[in-house]
């Protein structure tokens, strides 16, 4: 897949009980310089993972999800209300994952495969 994009999946794990963050909400945007395009929206599967992962051109990307929602629908309180994640797809990216591991205080994220 060189030089034509790179297929995008993501999973959200739940640290406080160690399961899938099923029903997570998340959008998913093109950057243009700080012009945000919207691309997809949706929720996480009951695995926590994006049941319709796209193929994207090399470029900027941010994801939300939408963490607060999230965590009050499970009776939880949450630091964080909408969690950004911005990365760059290089022209000779394949595949790229992008892991989120979230409790209500904190979370962490990194490039999967």
């Amino acid at each position: 897949m060189t030089g034509t994009g790179a297929i995008l999946s993501l999973h959200a794990l739940d640290t406080v009980t160690g399961r899938p963050c099923a029903g997570l909400g998340f959008a998913l945007f093109r950057l243009e310089g700080e012009t945000a395009d919207p691309l997809a929206h949706g929720e996480t599967d009951a695995d926590g993972r994006w049941s319709h992962p796209r193929t994207l051109a090399p470029g900027g990307y941010e994801l939300r999800f939408a963490a607060g929602a999230w965590q009050t629908a499970r009776g939880r309180d949450s630091f964080y209300d909408l969690i950004p994640i911005r990365f760059h797809l290089a022209r000779d990216a394949a595949r790229t994952h992008v892991p989120l591991l979230l409790s209500p205080f904190g979370y962490t994220t990194y490039r999967g495969s």
